[in-house]
């Protein structure tokens, strides 16, 4: 069954809404973008393909962390173990639960036997080296979880806030899906060895961008150099701040399945842009692989703005209003990331689920703004009502009843074809 080519559900729309379309397509054409255009599309195109640029990486992907826009992205959807990276995870629960008032910065945590055997100094692997049964401040456990990467930390801070570690992964699991990670899964809060823990970099990159913009008093830890407890003093492992200029952060990790991956930040000439690397066979790769790809990021992409806040950016088609249609906009300014070189072919849809039932309110998300940079989606921005629409009259719910109707006979014949 062949899918509906874009240009025949653009041409059942009704004259009005291609003139609105019009109208963005001019709008967006005066940035100064080389061969982008713009359509109203109920539908999610975009196909997933790796173009020009590579690296040896797996699975990888770069983003610039204001508007969200990918400059790169390779097997970005796979799931993998995520190591220690998962710890970015348990750090995003503590220091919700930190914001919101739930626990304090010097509250203590008893250090457990079972944080002490899973993740203390009998484990073999990374830790912060917290003795049994002493009780350590949140404030110190959020230190040995992120610059040393403590496994007995992550546990201690799961038990100390949930009760145990399986209530703390459940609420993992249901921040996450409040945040949109909605294919990340969790079997415990280190990240070791586990086969529920499975994480993909673009979800990896959302939750670094997220911790970033939301926690700027917090994300200050990944950046410290060093630390020191039981008398024990550890470099940060993140091998990025002493390698490229401008790194700030996150977070390193390996597991045999999961092999040498890393979350990485840094910010030059005022653009931030976060790397995800995983899959690769050998520390210094990552670590090498994480710097080539942004220094590219830095090299070849500048930001560029698409829209203005309230902006109007195109229309949806309204059902049983007053009005036809209601204008669309975002309060907050799209950008997106462009090539310096200006060869980018910048391909921009309006996607919702149409028509839009009446009556609406003004800043109700309809949709999104999606843009293509080749066949890759480099940007999806919410879009909003800009206006109120009340509902219309009898006739006209009827009027667009049975125009909805005709419209979905024809998709429904043109999907036989």
């Amino acid at each position: 069954m062949a899918a509906v080519p874009s240009i025949f559900r653009i041409s059942t729309r009704l004259v009005r809404q291609r003139f609105a379309v019009a109208l963005a397509v001019l709008a967006i054409a005066a940035v100064g973008l080389s061969g982008i255009s713009l359509a109203a599309n109920n539908s999610v195109q975009g196909a997933k393909k790796d173009e020009g640029y590579d690296i040896d990486a797996p699975t990888a992907i770069l983003i610039e962390a204001n508007s969200g826009s990918i400059l790169f992205e390779k097997n970005a959807d796979e799931l993998r173990a995520p190591s220690s990276m998962l710890k970015l995870m348990t750090a995003e629960v503590i220091f919700n639960a930190l914001s919101e008032g739930k626990i304090k910065l010097d509250d203590e945590y008893k250090i457990s036997a079972n944080a002490w055997r899973k993740g203390g100094a009998p484990s073999g692997g990374s830790t912060m080296f917290a003795e049994i049964n002493s009780k350590v401040k949140v404030d110190d456990l959020l230190h040995g979880a992120l610059i040393q990467s403590g496994n007995d930390a992550c546990i201690a801070l799961a038990e100390g806030s949930a009760g145990n570690e399986r209530d703390f992964i459940e609420v993992m699991k249901d921040r996450a899906r409040e945040l949109g990670l909605t294919k990340s899964t969790f079997g415990n809060p280190t990240g070791l060895p586990d086969p529920a823990n499975k994480m993909t970099v673009r979800e990896l990159a959302q939750l670094a961008r997220h911790i970033i913009l939301t926690y700027p008093e917090f994300y200050k830890l990944f950046n410290e150099r060093e630390f020191t407890w039981n008398k024990i003093r550890q470099q940060n492992r993140n091998p990025l701040l002493t390698m490229l200029e401008g790194a700030d952060g996150l977070k390193t990790g390996y597991t045999k399945d999961g092999g040498y991956g890393l979350v990485g930040s840094a910010v030059q000439n005022g653009i931030r842009l976060i790397v995800v690397v995983n899959g690769l066979e050998d520390s210094d790769d990552r670590a090498l692989e994480a710097k080539k790809l942004l220094e590219w990021g830095f090299r070849n992409f500048e930001p560029r703005m698409l829209f203005a806040a309230d902006q109007p950016v195109g229309y949806a088609k309204v059902f049983g209003g007053e009005s036809r249609s209601v204008k669309l906009s975002s309060p907050e300014p799209i950008n997106v990331m462009v090539a310096r070189s200006g060869g980018d072919k910048i391909i921009a849809r309006i996607v919702y689920n149409g028509p839009v039932r009446a009556p609406i309110k003004p800043r109700q998300r309809v949709g999104a703004l999606k843009v293509w940079r080749g066949n890759n989606v480099a940007l999806e921005a919410p879009l909003f009502t800009a206006e109120a629409v009340g509902p219309g009259s009898t006739a006209r719910r009827a009027l667009d009843g049975a125009s909805e109707l005709v419209i979905g006979l024809f998709r429904a014949g043109a999907e036989k074809l």
